[in-house]
């Protein structure tokens, strides 16, 4: 248990301590923001500090500090390890820059702030990474909770339809197309506050309920460093890609702008970005200590653990949750739990929506506009979940390749982001070093993993590292070598002169 709370506290003390390096680093000043400068009362609206805060950690907290933590807890207190450093050294720094360019590109979609500092063809593969990634996201986060709702009525004696997955998962869908169409202030700026509330409660009932229970002992990392997976499942790297959301993801940086576009100052990018991101590792630190402390441990690995969750992920969080409260405290974390995946999958296919609107150059003040972009990325959406709910589709291949892509766009944003500090003339090893690891991370595990290449750990680990390594080449020699000028800012400018125009009128 000491460890847990020595990682606790670098979570906390990291905030204050290199979230103020990060954000001294980037300079925050007091100039116009997007949300006064353009403010079209759809997209771009002023939204107040801790509204800010409460919903960027509901855009980015989905299954991911849960579902991802209680799979990262498969192999022991070690997973701590890379949730406290991983949030602090690159989850943080990752979110924070990719809030603060897009807030300093006038709330433009990742992929076209990729684009301004990687180049046109990076762009280009931006936005379709970025839409890709937003669906499954979306799909994931409407199947995962429909799932969780129905196991809710099956513990409760219910059959019939409300025990039906499918009908959850068409009831979340049609919320997802309002959730998408309407203005960001009609349901998520008035809603997603309470439901913050809801989520950080129920992290506390679970986190107090594994503290003060005898029965609960959680290891200690000094005395289990060593992998604890039932399958012998290699740490380096598939940990860093299952724990995904937990740590570091991409999927974040496409949630970011949403907020970049409401911020009145940007002095409150230190407190919405880089907060609420460890506000998520502590929620993930929480949950991974649940998985590796309540489930019975054999010859030195988690076999209780895998067996619950070979039940779905659904029966192991509400089994972790009547473990740790029981009574009134399971109703109150089954809702955080529900919600939480919800509110991300809505503003997952909410910025799906804005991508596309950014890349198409479509006024999204209008009605018409908004439609011809929610029919087809919701429909998409709903076709795979479909899939899913009749088990055509499988929900655990749908997640591995969901952590894949998100942490390969988590690589691709730290280097646009080092690109945005070599023209800013500011110290761009902040977000170098992260972006080397991630590179080291997705390409090994594009190599290793049974869903992309399959090769043997022998080939998959130095091949990983050569080309993170070359990565780093790259970007050394492009700096200090090519010295590019600082790039023209005619896409952006293009793609958020409609909104101007229409917020003048």
């Amino acid at each position: 248990m000491i460890s847990f709370f020595i990682c606790l506290a670098i979570l906390i003390g990291g905030y204050f301590t290199y979230g103020k390096l990060v954000e001294k680093v980037f300079e925050p000043d007091d100039r116009e923001t997007p949300a006064v400068k353009i403010n079209d009362g759809v997209d771009y609206v002023v939204l107040p500090k801790w509204k800010l805060f409460l919903v960027q950690l509901l855009n980015i907290a989905g299954l991911g500090p849960i579902f991802g933590a209680m799979q990262g807890a498969l192999w022991g207190p070690v997973v701590f390890l890379w949730i406290t450093f991983g949030t602090v050294f690159a989850g943080g720094v990752h979110d924070y820059f990719s809030g603060m360019t897009s807030e300093r590109n006038n709330g433009a979609s990742i992929s076209e702030v990729t684009g301004i500092y990687l180049g046109n063809g990076m762009k280009n593969l931006m936005r379709v990474f970025s839409v890709v990634l937003l669906i499954m996201v979306g799909t994931v986060f409407a199947v995962g909770p429909a799932g969780l709702i129905v196991t809710l009525f099956q513990k409760g004696g219910v059959t019939g339809i409300l025990a039906n997955v499918t009908f959850w998962f068409c009831i979340i869908i049609a919320y997802y197309f309002l959730a998408t169409f309407l203005s960001i202030d009609k349901i998520i700026g008035k809603i997603y506050p309470f439901f913050g509330i809801c989520l950080i409660v129920m992290a506390l009932g679970v986190g107090i309920g594994v503290i003060v229970k005898p029965e609960f002992q959680i290891p200690e990392i000094w005395s289990h460093l060593y992998n604890m997976h039932p399958d012998n499942t290699p740490i380096w790297s598939t940990m860093f890609i299952t724990v995904a959301c937990g740590a570091i993801s991409g999927f974040h940086s496409t949630q970011s702008p949403l907020m970049a576009r409401c911020i009145k100052s940007e002095k409150q990018g230190h407190f919405v970005f880089y907060g609420a991101m460890v506000a998520e590792g502590v929620i993930a630190l929480i949950w991974a200590a649940a998985g590796c402390s309540i489930y019975q441990v054999t010859n030195g690995l988690n076999i209780g653990l895998k067996s619950v969750l070979a039940n779905g992920q659904s029966a192991a969080i509400y089994d972790v949750c009547s473990k740790t409260m029981g009574g009134v405290g399971i109703v109150l974390a089954m809702i955080g739990v529900i919600v939480c995946p919800i509110t991300s999958g809505d503003t997952a296919f909410r910025s799906a929506r804005l991508t596309l609107s950014d890349w198409f150059k479509f006024d999204q003040k209008k009605y018409t506009h908004r439609l011809a972009l929610c029919i087809p990325v919701l429909g998409a959406g709903f076709t795979i979940g479909f899939l899913n709910c009749i088990n055509v589709l499988s929900y655990a291949v749908v997640w591995r390749y969901f952590s894949w892509t998100n942490q390969t766009l988590a690589m691709i944003v730290l280097w646009a982001a080092s690109m945005y500090l070599y023209y800013m003339k500011k110290n761009y090893w902040i977000t170098v070093v992260p972006a080397t690891f991630m590179s080291a991370v997705s390409m090994t595990y594009f190599f290793q993993a049974k869903e992309c290449l399959h090769l043997s750990n022998t080939i998959a680990y130095p091949a990983g590292i050569i080309l993170a390594a070359a990565f780093l080449t790259i970007f050394i020699y492009w700096v200090n070598v090519r010295k590019p000028q600082q790039p023209h800012y005619d896409t952006v400018k293009k793609a958020v002169e409609p909104k101007a125009a229409a917020a003048e009128k």
